[in-house]
C-alpha cells in the first residue's frame, strides 16, 4: 500500500520589493527544508509586480507573470495568495478580496490594510473557511502574533507594549549615541532609505500604531480599532530631552502600550521615558521589542529585527508553512464574529511625567507654573533649571504619579500665563 502524495502548496506572490524577493529566495534555496518541515513541497506558480523587467537579483523566469495582482489572485494554479505590495486600499485590498472570493488562503505583511479593513476581511475569510495570516505585519522577524495566538493562548493578557518601529528607534538611539539633533538624524535616516515614502508614517507613529491595533485585537479579543489609538510622534523630541532623560536614568522610546481597563481599551503610541537598565531601555538601532504580560506567564520579552529582507520574509514563510501543514486559525485568534467592540478609552492610568518647559526669563514665571500644576492636583518630584539665554529659561520637571488629563489641563493653564516661550514637551514615564 503506497502513501498518497500530498500535492505541493502553490504560491502566487504579489509585490517583488525587498520582502517579496526575500520570500522567493527562501522558497528557492530552502525547498528541501520546507518540504521536510511541512510534509509537502512549497512552490511558486506565478508572481506580479509593477515592473516586469527590473533586475531584482533573483531569476523569475520559472514563474508565470501577471501584470494585474487581481488576475494573479484568481489563477487556478495558486493556492495561497501572498500579498506584499502594501497600501491600505487599492490593488492590495482588491487582490486580497479576489483571492478570498476564489477560496484561497492569504498571507500578507500589510499592517495598514488590516488595521483599517481587518475585521471585514476576517469575516469574509472565515465565512468561506479560509485563513488570513499576517505574522510579517508586526515586528518583522519576531513571532509575536504566533506567541499571542498559540503559545500564550492560556493567558488572560493584561498588557502589551513595545517598540515597533525600527526607524524611530534608530533615530532616537542615533541622536543619543552621536549627540546629534533630530533634523540631522532624520536626514541621515532618509538618505539611508530607512523612511517610508511618507515619512510621517514612521516618525508620526502611524506605522507603529497600525501594528499596536492588531496586537490589541489578538490580545484582548476585540475588533481592530486603529482610530482608538492615541498617536504622538517623535518630531518634537530634542537632543536636550534625550540628554536630560539620560541624566535622570531613562531613555526615550516611541512606545506602544495597550491594556484593557474598566473604562475600555487603552491604546497609545507615544514617546515615553523608560528605565535605562530595562530591556526596552537597552534596545538599540532598528531592533524591535514586544513585551507581553499575562496572568499565568507574568512577563515575556520578545526581541529581534523589525524589518529587512530576511527577517520579514522569514515571518511570511512561517505563515506559509503553517498553511502547508494544514493548520487553520481564526485571523485574530478567535472567530471574527466573536470579537468584541471595545470602547476606546483615553490613556489615563496614573504615571509620573517628564515636563520640559521653556519660560520667559522674568520674575514670578516659575511660581505661575507651580501654581498651574498645583491647581490640577500635580505634585513635583524633581525640578531643575538648565542653562538659559538672556530671554528664555529651560526648566525640567518630573512629577509624582498623575493622570494624562491632569497634565493636559495644567499645560493649557500654563499656556495662558504669558510666561511660556514655547509649548511644553510632556512625556509619560512608563513602568516596564
Amino acid at each position: 500500500m503506497t502513501t498518497p502524495t500530498i500535492p505541493p502548496l502553490r504560491l502566487g506572490i504579489a509585490g517583488l520589493g525587498t520582502v517579496g524577493v526575500g520570500v522567493v529566495k527562501i522558497v528557492r534555496q530552502k525547498a528541501s527544508l520546507l518540504a521536510q518541515r511541512t510534509g509537502r513541497a512549497v512552490v511558486i506558480s506565478a508572481v506580479s509586480a509593477r515592473a516586469r523587467d527590473k533586475d531584482r537579483g533573483v531569476s523569475l523566469s520559472n514563474y508565470a507573470w501577471e501584470d494585474d495582482p487581481v488576475a494573479l489572485a484568481k489563477r487556478d494554479d495558486v493556492d495561497v495568495f501572498v500579498e506584499l505590495m502594501g497600501g491600505e486600499d487599492g490593488p492590495a485590498k482588491d487582490a486580497i478580496e479576489a483571492a478570498l472570493a476564489c477560496g484561497k488562503d492569504v498571507v500578507t505583511a500589510n499592517k495598514a490594510l488590516l488595521a483599517h479593513h481587518g475585521q471585514a476581511l476576517a469575516e469574509t475569510a472565515e465565512a468561506a473557511g479560509n485563513v488570513i495570516r499576517f505574522e510579517a505585519a508586526v515586528a518583522g522577524g519576531i513571532p509575536v502574533i504566533k506567541s499571542l495566538t498559540e503559545g500564550l493562548a492560556g493567558n488572560d493578557i493584561t498588557r502589551v507594549m513595545g517598540v515597533m518601529n525600527g526607524t524611530c528607534n534608530y533615530i532616537l538611539t542615533r541622536m543619543q549615541d552621536a549627540g546629534l539633533p533630530y533634523d540631522e538624524v532624520f536626514a541621515e535616516a532618509d538618505a539611508l532609505g530607512y523612511l517610508e515614502a511618507d515619512p510621517n508614517l514612521d516618525v508620526g507613529g502611524i506605522d507603529a500604531g497600525h501594528k499596536l491595533s492588531l496586537l490589541s485585537s489578538i490580545a484582548f479579543g476585540t475588533k481592530v480599532n486603529f482610530d482608538g489609538v492615541e498617536l504622538e510622534g517623535i518630531q518634537r523630541i530634542t537632543i536636550e530631552d534625550i540628554r536630560q532623560a539620560e541624566d535622570l536614568g531613562y531613555k526615550i522610546k516611541l512606545l506602544g502600550v495597550a491594556q484593557m481597563t474598566g473604562r475600555g481599551l487603552e491604546q497609545r503610541m507615544t514617546p515615553c521615558l523608560v528605565p535605562a537598565d530595562s530591556p526596552l531601555g537597552q534596545l538599540k538601532g532598528g531592533t524591535n521589542m514586544v513585551v507581553i504580560e499575562g496572568d499565568a506567564v507574568e512577563q515575556v520579552v520578545l526581541r529581534g529585527p523589525g524589518a529587512g529582507e530576511g527577517p520579514t520574509a522569514s515571518a511570511v514563510l512561517g505563515d506559509i508553512c503553517d498553511i502547508a501543514r494544514g493548520f487553520r486559525l481564526s485571523t485574530f485568534g478567535v472567530p471574527a464574529g466573536e470579537l468584541k467592540q471595545a470602547a476606546a478609552a483615553q490613556s489615563n492610568s496614573p504615571a509620573p511625567f517628564y515636563l520640559h518647559l521653556s519660560l520667559e526669563d522674568r520674575p514670578g514665571a516659575l511660581a505661575k507654573i507651580a501654581t498651574a500644576l498645583g491647581e490640577h492636583g500635580i505634585s513635583i518630584d524633581r525640578m531643575r533649571q538648565t542653562r538659559h539665554s538672556d530671554t528664555q529659561a529651560p526648566v525640567l520637571i518630573v512629577t509624582h504619579k498623575t493622570q494624562r488629563n491632569a497634565v493636559d489641563g495644567a499645560i493649557d493653564a500654563m499656556m495662558k500665563t504669558g510666561v511660556m516661550a514655547t509649548a511644553p514637551v510632556a512625556l509619560r514615564i512608563e513602568t516596564v
